[in-house]
């Protein structure tokens, strides 16, 4: 069998970037009566977008938070709500410099929706200051260049089998499981 392989370059859209970022914010509500407590806090109807600009994804969004609060001294209930907008600035921590355009897709996920982490009443009593965490990663898919190895001598199967390159039982257990890793897995 021939040890020299052809190469080929394919042009191919593949992920050319990716990033992610955690993000905590604080919102102060202002309902309609002064809060005696707080009786619960949901965030709803989360709704964004992302745009490469740079070496970064912005990802603009807004949500509603409501509040449940008791007011007049713990005798009536009520619901707040206020939509709330938000831009998070994503760093690409891997960029692949081979594109062959500056025209991306770009894909935004959000692997943890807005949450309330805490609803408390504020210190001038009149408000309720919500904090809330969330988390995206955002990949781009562009145009790039592959090398791929051409075989000269066609196709594996039809090589006779002894001259395949077996991958002997010592070969594979060196084999390193963690080869394709990727950094967000960590």
């Amino acid at each position: 069998m021939s040890q020299k392989f052809n190469y080929r370059e394919i042009i191919t859209k593949a992920v050319c970037g990716k990033g992610r970022k955690f993000s905590e914010a604080t919102h102060t509500i202002s309902p309609s009566h002064r809060p005696t407590s707080i009786l619960g806090c949901w965030i709803i109807n989360h709704k964004y977008s992302a745009e490469k600009k740079g070496d970064t994804v912005v990802v603009q969004g807004s949500y509603d938070i409501n509040v449940w609060f008791s007011y007049n001294k713990n005798t009536k209930t009520d619901v707040a709500t206020q939509t709330v907008t938000y831009s998070d600035a994503i760093q690409l921590t891997m960029q692949d410099s081979n594109i062959l355009s500056d025209e991306m897709d770009v894909i935004a996920r959000a692997i943890q929706q807005p949450n309330t982490l805490e609803a408390t009443i504020s210190e001038n009593g009149a408000n309720v200051d919500v904090q809330v965490e969330r988390e995206f990663i955002v990949e781009c898919i562009g145009e790039t260049k592959v090398a791929v190895a051409v075989n000269p001598d066609g196709l594996l199967e039809d090589i006779p089998a002894a001259e395949h390159d077996d991958v002997s039982d010592e070969e594979y257990e060196r084999l390193d499981p963690n080869f394709l890793h990727s950094e967000f897995d960590k």
